[in-house]
């Protein structure tokens, strides 16, 4: 049934996954890894009666997986490469989305400070003493406060390295998981292996260097516009919008993770 035990003992449940599913199961399960091999679960349980049967619950559960994953290949059949232009327009989008984040966040702040600004007031409500180079009181009426500015910018100056550094040498695993959703999003599953992916991850790459660059440029206060979206299958007619309709249609390949430009104040500091 396919039980195994590990160095203590404790029997775990496990199946190998077909190898044209696994990286259909990796997307069903959320995984950081581009491809499933094993589904694997514990039983919780040393005594060989009791895992047989706690086994077949778990397998099932195994089958459910397994089975999603076959919905997903028939819902977008894989393709062995991308034209030249697909990939353009996806690098086109994911550079865009990259600058209505960080656009849209200059607008309405990083969403940190009013936690921020609360701890400062409990702290010194209660008569405990901190120190904090920022301003403490009232929210900025719009955009950003110094206190965020200063940590985008600490987090800018680390991602734009990276990033650069992952250029130089070609290394599209820093942008793996941003060119897969950006795949998901263009309903596209394209092998992973193909010389298509590699061109889409040095284009994802490049774009995401582009636009790091960008929003440093944005930080020293030069203007820099974000291009219309083209949202949707790159089968489909290429379409502009608004900054609001495309974070809307784009978010998930706004992929600067969030905490690149937020943080969660440290209360005894007061950060």
């Amino acid at each position: 049934m396919g039980l195994i035990k590990d160095r203590h003992g404790t029997y775990y449940a496990q199946r190998k996954v077909p190898e044209r599913l696994q990286e259909a199961v990796a997307r069903v399960l959320n995984s950081e890894k581009p491809k499933q091999v094993f589904l694997k679960k514990s039983l919780g349980t040393k005594v060989l009666k009791e895992a047989n049967v706690a086994a077949t619950h778990v397998l099932a559960d195994f089958n459910r997986t397994l089975a999603s994953a076959e919905a997903l290949l028939k819902q977008r059949p894989g393709v062995a490469s991308i034209t030249d232009a697909q990939i353009k327009l996806m690098a086109e989008h994911y550079y865009a989305s990259l600058l209505a984040a960080d656009e849209e966040e200059r607008q309405e702040g990083a969403g940190s400070e009013p936690i921020f600004q609360s701890v400062a007031a409990q702290l010194a409500a209660a008569g405990l003493e901190f120190n904090t180079p920022f301003k403490v009181g009232d929210l900025p009426e719009a955009g950003l406060s110094d206190r965020e500015v200063f940590k985008r910018e600490h987090a800018l100056a680390e991602s734009l390295p990276d990033a650069r550094s992952a250029l130089s040498k070609g290394d599209i695993t820093h942008v793996r998981s941003d060119a897969q959703e950006l795949l998901e999003e263009f309903q596209l599953n394209l092998d992973g292996k193909s010389q298509s992916y590699r061109r889409l991850g040095m284009a994802v790459l490049t774009a995401r260097v582009k636009a790091l660059r960008d929003i440093a440029r944005r930080n020293a206060g030069d203007p820099v516009e974000t291009p219309p979206f083209t949202v949707g299958p790159v089968s489909a007619p290429a379409s502009g919008g608004t900054l609001r309709e495309a974070l809307e249609g784009g978010r998930r390949s706004a992929s600067v993770p969030r905490t690149a430009f937020t943080s969660t104040p440290v209360p005894s500091t007061c950060s």
